[in-house]
């Protein structure tokens, strides 16, 4: 077992990360193989929280190993279906009734924008730009999500990420020539 990805013990689960959380509650939802995974989170909650293909590959025979899921049917092109157990749920639970501790903002953007004082101002304009016209079409993505969200924990996460957006847009607005 990868002790990175969880740590079970017969009382249950004494750590469980985040991305092993995301992935058994979409498992919530029903069977699903890596890549039906990847794509459900990217859609679910890409807006705010990211889930690389290689993290979910890392995490599902370790969470299987740990018994909080099982293997289910075998998908096209030999694909895996992976299901939430019991045990799953149990741990998926207890996550959610732990303390999240701080966020961390990881972006890359931001970081750029820090030190675009060592651009030149075309260079600096030519980033600007780019992030904001991704930053634009995520912002049509988020509204869309938020109108189509009928659970309301869904659309209160939705309008985050609306207002998230936003405020990257602002920011990109504020940087100076």
């Amino acid at each position: 077992m990868d002790s990175a990805a969880v740590a079970w013990h017969r009382g249950g689960v004494t750590e469980l990360n985040a991305t092993s959380a995301a992935l058994l509650g979409l498992l919530h939802e029903g069977p699903k193989t890596g890549g039906q995974l990847v794509a459900a989170a990217t859609e679910r909650f890409g807006g705010f929280f990211s889930v690389t293909r290689s993290q979910v590959y890392r995490e599902l025979p370790a969470l299987t190993d740990a018994g909080l899921l099982r293997l289910g049917k075998q998908g096209p092109r030999s694909s895996q279906q992976y299901a939430i157990t019991a045990a799953g749920k149990r741990a998926f639970k207890s996550w959610l009734n732990t303390e999240p501790g701080p966020d961390n903002v990881r972006s890359p953007l931001i970081l750029r924008l820090v030190y675009s004082g060592s651009l030149t101002p075309k260079q600096r304009a030519a980033l600007v730009e780019s992030a904001r016209a991704q930053y634009a079409v995520r912002l049509d993505e988020a509204k869309n999500a938020a109108k189509a969200a009928s659970d309301p924990y869904e659309k209160a996460a939705a309008d985050f990420t609306v207002a998230y957006n936003r405020a990257i847009i602002k920011l990109l607005d504020s940087i100076p020539d």
